[in-house]
């Protein structure tokens, strides 16, 4: 067992006055069975018109926010505390062959005992089904193989012949350029791993979340140095969604934080929205996760 403090926030600064914003925000972890909130607090300037809480059609918890007042600059910081178990690791080897439940996804027209899993299998804004990623992942998955042997195979094969460069890509680099100059971030990977897995018939959806990083020995943790962290979860029969980190090289326990899932990026974004006016605008985002207990001290010791 772990537990987080985590603190987000995201500031825009406008060149000219907002007259409206409307904006859907994910910014509250998931409730899971191997996840906790013990703690949430949400921060908003200028304050809201209007605010409703809901879920979105993923069962991710999300926030509607409307500001009919003008302002030219829009700070929202999520508070959380969070209390994260470990997970029984599924046997990877004794999974379902990858062919078989690619067959049992593929649409029949019939009655289809995994409907809701279509989703996962289709294109998605950021995520585009093409020969060129089957073909990557080919060799990950011969004829046979479990699948979630297949996918692990994915996972360290991506994190293996790609390089973490944080200035490579953007938001909207296409996957295509991704695969081929092989540099990117954890968002990049994952969207790759997700596009094999489609591109082969197989179920998979993008996990947004926190990772928690270490500063390097003897040197304290920088405050809003981290970042919103990506992964995947691909779906096997029998056992349900198992989680993979490219980026990384792991399946996922502890130290990661889920806090959506949904097709892509453009379904979780942490802030996303419509607005009047505004002109330019600059984005600073600043994300920390510190464990618990060492997050309690310092706020301690600052009262001494």
């Amino acid at each position: 067992m772990a537990r987080y403090q985590v603190t987000h926030q995201t500031r825009y600064q406008y060149s000219q006055m907002v007259s409206l914003s409307q904006q859907l925000l994910h910014v509250e972890p998931r409730a899971l069975a191997w996840q906790r909130v013990l703690a949430s607090n949400l921060h908003i300037l200028p304050r809201p018109t209007q605010q409703h809480e809901q879920h979105d059609p993923f069962g991710n918890p999300c926030i509607r926010l409307e500001l009919a007042q003008p302002h030219q600059t829009l700070v929202i910081a999520a508070e959380m505390q969070i209390e994260v178990l470990s997970r029984p690791q599924p046997d990877l080897e004794a999974s379902t062959p990858w062919q078989d439940v690619m067959a049992a996804c593929r649409y029949s027209g019939r009655a289809q005992p995994h409907l809701d899993m279509l989703v996962f299998r289709q294109e998605s804004p950021h995520v585009h089904i093409k020969h060129d990623f089957a073909h990557y992942a080919a060799d990950c998955f011969p004829p046979g193989r479990p699948l979630l042997a297949g996918a692990q195979a994915l996972m360290e094969k991506i994190h293996d012949e790609f390089t973490f460069d944080a200035e490579a890509t953007h938001i909207g680099t296409p996957l295509m350029e991704v695969l081929t100059s092989k540099r990117g971030v954890c968002q990049d990977y994952a969207h790759l791993m997700i596009a094999c897995l489609r591109s082969l018939g197989l179920p998979a959806r993008y996990v947004s979340g926190y990772l928690l990083t270490r500063p390097p020995p003897g040197q304290p943790r920088l405050v809003g140095a981290d970042a919103s962290h990506a992964w995947v979860s691909v779906w096997c029969p029998q056992i349900g969604w198992v989680d993979f980190d490219p980026t990384n090289r792991v399946i996922p326990d502890c130290q990661h934080i889920t806090l959506a899932w949904g097709r892509d990026f453009s379904d979780v974004s942490p802030l996303r929205g419509v607005i009047i006016g505004g002109g330019a605008h600059t984005l600073e985002v600043e994300v920390t996760v510190m464990p618990l207990d060492e997050a309690l001290a310092e706020a301690e010791a600052m009262l001494l």
